[in-house]
């Protein structure tokens, strides 16, 4: 492995990442300037294309909205730049391939999204447990990932909210589901239900603009072994839990006891909960 350092250039500079960077480049270079003289970052550059372009860059962490996540993308492995992108991946599943598809065309570059943290502790015990079969044969899932707010209509149009930014990304869905299909499988058909709470909020400018992306949804599924998997995702639903999992089975043959005790039913029932 070589001990050479990547150095690294990074689009979109903001709230969500710090890193030691090489150069950055954001909207407006007054907002570059900021961030670079807060992080001692040797290098502004007045364009993302300018950085993609930089000999001395090696890797580019993209940290915009996802509305540039596909372009930047793309850009930077046609560069030979290794890529970090910061979640949610792309717009829509068409954008998510074409970055899918680029990466593979570039087998010697790395090509990551950044992880979802609030299973990435669990994560390796979790598929492990279930592919011993520990808790046995999985039938039903419960995932509740509030995002626990009273509904505010003079609250400002968040980019999350903006269809033009954000994309076809409901809430926090994609990371739990990301999550959940690692340790149990895609989904294979599903009913939904959503909501827009609120069917206009004002912009940064003050005018009224159309919310198009839901603020509730609940999501019913099955599973490719059968089990039926419910999803909540909601940023309405004030004083609700903190965000949970729940996989209730039976036990098959092979499975490990759990001291969860039996059912009325006389058929045992393991719950597992991860925050």
């Amino acid at each position: 492995m070589s001990e050479q350092a990547i150095r690294v250039g990074f689009i979109g500079a903001g709230a969500n990442t710090r890193l030691h960077l090489m150069g950055v480049a954001n909207r407006r270079v007054e907002s570059g300037d900021r961030v670079a003289t807060e992080f001692d970052i040797p290098k502004v550059y007045g364009g993302w294309r300018e950085l993609i372009a930089a000999p001395d860059v090696d890797a580019i962490c993209i940290g915009t909205w996802p509305y540039m996540h596909c372009e930047l993308t793309l850009a930077a492995l046609a560069a030979g730049k290794h890529v970090l992108c910061e979640a949610r991946m792309a717009m829509n599943a068409a954008e998510g391939r074409r970055m899918l598809e680029a990466s593979r065309k570039a087998p010697r570059l790395v090509a990551q999204l950044v992880p979802a943290p609030h299973t990435l502790e669990t994560d390796p015990t979790l598929k492990t447990l279930l592919a011993e079969g520990f808790v046995g044969d999985v039938v039903a899932v419960e995932l509740q990932a509030g995002q626990g707010k009273f509904v505010d209509p003079a609250t400002p149009l968040h980019w999350r909210q903006d269809l033009s930014l954000s994309g076809h990304n409901i809430l926090n869905m994609g990371i739990w589901y990301e999550a959940m299909s690692r340790w149990l499988g895609h989904a294979t058909r599903l009913t939904a239900m959503t909501r827009v709470t609120v069917p206009k909020r004002k912009d940064a400018d003050g005018k009224a603009q159309d919310v198009k992306v839901p603020d509730h949804a609940d999501i019913l599924t099955e599973l490719g072994n059968g089990a039926i998997a419910h999803l909540r995702f909601s940023s309405v639903t004030a004083l609700a839990p903190s965000p949970e999992v729940w996989i209730s089975s039976t036990p098959s043959a092979g499975a490990r006891r759990s001291p969860t005790p039996p059912s009325r039913t006389g058929s045992a029932t393991w719950s597992s909960r991860t925050r």
